[in-house]
């Protein structure tokens, strides 16, 4: 059987039972998320049974057997199974990441036990090989995304987006690549597929070390949930030791200034407006009363999330490191905090590249987004960093959905080859892609970087032959879309006369 027919079976087994568990009450995430906890146990149980060379990976002092709790069912199956995830949840390694505030969402005994024998002990894991469960896993994880139900899909950032801001953004073996909203570490495991592709025969023993101990990489993650889903995706795909330090911090990113810096960080920071924690810059101002962050590093004090996560990423990079970030359209154009961000960003940071995205590509209804490109330099008084800013547009007139015309890698290949990672001084203008020189930015309303001069032939030509269905779908992101931007004014307005009336 090849690897691809292998691995259309395996992510189908895996999935084969999601139906009966969603009549049962349990979401497309959920399943996934209790199928990591089997998974991880199974493997953990085959590695140390291994007759070759046997790692114990499971405190022994817990006396935790697969064989025991495949012989279990009913009450006894259920007790067994929490004991399980509470006590491996204790732990302070990726194990216990894994495991963190770990629940049985299972609760037919019956289906728990299909779970263990059917479907998880059915196989031997670890002889199918490490690449192969990795896949499948991901494989999983992108079912799950597209389950709208489940909301997943705010965790899942389009494979074939981060393979191409991965292909132009070329991390090496001396980077420290970060994503400080990993999600299930697309990234991350996209840049490791990428140095061992590129750089596997180079690589010395140290960075070698390094990439699987996941030294070279690293994540941050605030939902417990999440992080699980990305140790677990990092694990099967042999980043990170069971027993080793965690590959995923589990903490809220924004909340302090970071510890170590990067030399890479790729990122796509959860949308939405809405915060209910303020950070405090170095303006000294707080909008709210509740819990503050007091980021002395952060240039302004707002409650918008993404721009937060602009400071903190522009804060997080070491000298001469780079930056790739997802954004959305707000964030490019919104007043008050966002205009003092980027200016300071273009003042301060070479702003070199935007990459303006199309809607339909993201399993997040109604996003509108960009890509943010940027590397951050050494002071250099009283003259910019920025020279000139490229803009891709890559949104007027494509159109895609994530069913009748998926984004595929052939997409974005011109916007790879127009990137001129090789050279960025050799760059050529073309139709879709303009340079913006740093003096014109700053000199637009609220140095504006929402960027646009093609006109879409969908809104002149009828007869442009986009189906019906993408148009209507369209219609249905650019309404949601602005839906969500209504909201986050109303909010705004709410938070501004909630602070009016405390005052008085």
């Amino acid at each position: 059987m090849s690897n691809a027919a292998e691995l259309r079976r395996l992510v189908d087994k895996l999935w084969s039972y999601c139906d009966v568990l969603r009549d049962a009450g349990v979401s497309a995430i959920d399943y996934v998320e209790q199928l990591s906890f089997l998974l991880f146990l199974k493997m953990a149980d085959e590695r140390q049974q291994n007759f070759m060379n046997p790692v114990q990976i499971l405190p022994p002092e817990l006396d935790i057997s697969w064989e025991r709790l495949a012989k279990l069912d009913g009450v006894a199956l259920e007790e067994e199974y929490r004991r399980i995830l509470s006590e491996l949840g204790k732990e302070t390694t990726n194990l216990g990441v894994v495991f963190r505030k770990a629940q049985n969402r299972i609760q037919e005994p019956a289906l728990l036990r299909k779970l263990v024998v059917d479907l998880i002990g059915s196989e031997n894991w670890s002889s199918i090989g490490g690449d192969l469960n990795g896949d499948a896993y991901e494989g999983l994880l992108q079912k799950s995304a597209s389950d709208v139900k489940s909301g997943a899909g705010q965790y899942f950032t389009p494979r074939t987006l981060i393979h191409a801001m991965v292909n132009v953004m070329r991390p090496s073996p001396a980077d420290t690549i970060i994503d400080p909203a990993c999600g299930t570490g697309g990234f991350l495991l996209a840049a490791v597929e990428y140095l061992t592709h590129h750089h596997g025969d180079s690589m010395t023993p140290a960075q070698r070390r390094a990439l699987s101990d996941g030294r070279t990489v690293r994540g941050v993650e605030l939902v417990d949930g999440t992080a699980r889903l990305a140790t677990m995706n990092m694990f099967l795909h042999g980043i990170g030791q069971a027993t080793g330090e965690p590959v995923i911090d589990v903490h809220d990113a924004l909340a302090t200034k970071p510890s170590r810096t990067a030399s890479m960080v790729l990122a796509n920071p959860p949308f939405g407006k809405k915060s209910s924690i303020t950070v405090v810059g170095d303006d000294g101002r707080a909008e709210r009363e509740d819990v503050a962050y007091n980021r002395q590093d952060f240039w302004v004090t707002t409650t918008n999330k993404q721009l937060n996560f602009v400071q903190h990423i522009a804060s997080l990079l070491a000298i001469d490191g780079r930056a790739a970030v997802v954004v959305p359209d707000n964030v490019l154009f919104e007043g008050g905090a966002g205009e003092t961000i980027r200016r300071r960003l273009l003042n301060e940071y070479d702003v070199h590249t935007l990459l303006r995205l199309p809607t339909g590509i993201f399993y997040a209804g109604g996003v509108k987004a960009n890509v943010l490109f940027f590397d951050r330099k050494r002071a250099r008084p009283n003259r910019p960093w920025t020279d000139r800013l490229w803009v891709y547009d890559f949104r007027t007139g494509e159109h895609f959905t994530l069913k009748q015309r998926p984004l595929r890698d052939e997409h974005l290949q011109s916007f790879i080859d127009a990137f001129n990672a090789d050279d960025r001084s050799a760059r050529v203008e073309s139709e879709r892609f303009k340079a913006y020189a740093y003096d014109d930015l700053v000199a637009r309303d609220k140095v504006n970087l929402d960027i646009t001069w093609l006109k879409d032939p969908s809104l002149t030509d009828a007869d442009d032959g986009v189906p019906p269905e993408i148009i209507a779908q369209e219609i249905v992101e650019d309404l949601t879309a602005a839906l969500a931007e209504f909201t986050a004014v109303a909010d705004a307005l709410a938070a501004r006369a909630a602070e009016v009336a405390a005052r008085n």
